[in-house]
């Protein structure tokens, strides 16, 4: 966290494994961000985080993080549409229990959600069964690696892309999500302009999958990479 917030980053989002810590140990990561002056705007959950069993105990460490956003990071893919529907569902069930405490709900997508069944693809039914209170986490590499084109995925869902996994994506099999971000497919500046233009996008989040540099080296160079394309 410090080497990060050294480098100029000014956000985090942790994952999974956040949802171990006790509000002890989530207070404690409060002070250290807070003395940092860095930012955990949203948390990246499991899909059983929101059922009834584990939301109390998320919703609470979020609110002592001040998190705005809790993000479901994956659901197994689904043979039928009907799958994706009931998860469009759950969201908003758990968009409405959190609402009371200032807490709002996200999807991430992963390549299965781009890829057509029954003549729909999935994200597309997501995005239409969700109410619009629910963000759209787009992770971009995901988005290219599953055929579809992030910039009019971004066009066609305004105001519902308020937040952007920065993950480049190299057609390459040798390379594919160990391509540094501004390396690989992806269209930065044209990204840039539709989230910001009318995705609502309120902040961004560099995320790296493998790498030729360590863990710290490969930060530094993403940000470096994003400062330079993001004008």
């Amino acid at each position: 966290m410090r080497a990060v917030a050294k480098m100029g980053y000014q956000a985090v989002e942790f994952y999974a494994p956040y949802f171990e810590w006790s509000d002890a140990q989530a207070k404690q990561m409060r002070m250290l961000m807070d003395d940092l002056g860095i930012r955990c705007y949203s948390t990246h959950n499991d899909e059983d985080f929101f059922t009834a069993q584990k939301l109390d105990h998320a919703r609470d460490l979020n609110l002592i993080l001040g998190t705005k956003y809790l993000v479901q990071a994956w659901s197994d893919p689904k043979p039928k549409l009907e799958g994706w529907k009931a998860l469009a569902e759950n969201l908003n069930a758990a968009a409405e229990k959190l609402a009371p405490a200032g807490l709002k709900v996200g999807y991430h997508n992963h390549d299965a959600e781009w890829k057509a069944i029954e003549g729909q693809r999935p994200m597309d039914v997501i995005a239409k069964n969700t109410k619009p209170g629910v963000m759209l986490q787009l992770d971009v590499g995901t988005c290219l690696e599953g055929g579809a084109d992030p910039v009019a995925w971004i066009r066609a869902n305004p105001g519902r892309i308020r937040s952007i996994h920065l993950k480049d994506w190299s057609p390459d099999p040798n390379i594919g999500f160990k391509t540094l971000f501004g390396e690989g497919k992806a269209d930065w500046k044209g990204i840039f302009q539709a989230a910001e233009g009318v995705g609502g996008v309120e902040y961004y989040l560099i995320e790296q999958e493998g790498s030729r540099y360590s863990e710290l080296e490969t930060a530094k160079r993403c940000l470096e990479a994003y400062r330079k394309s993001h004008v």
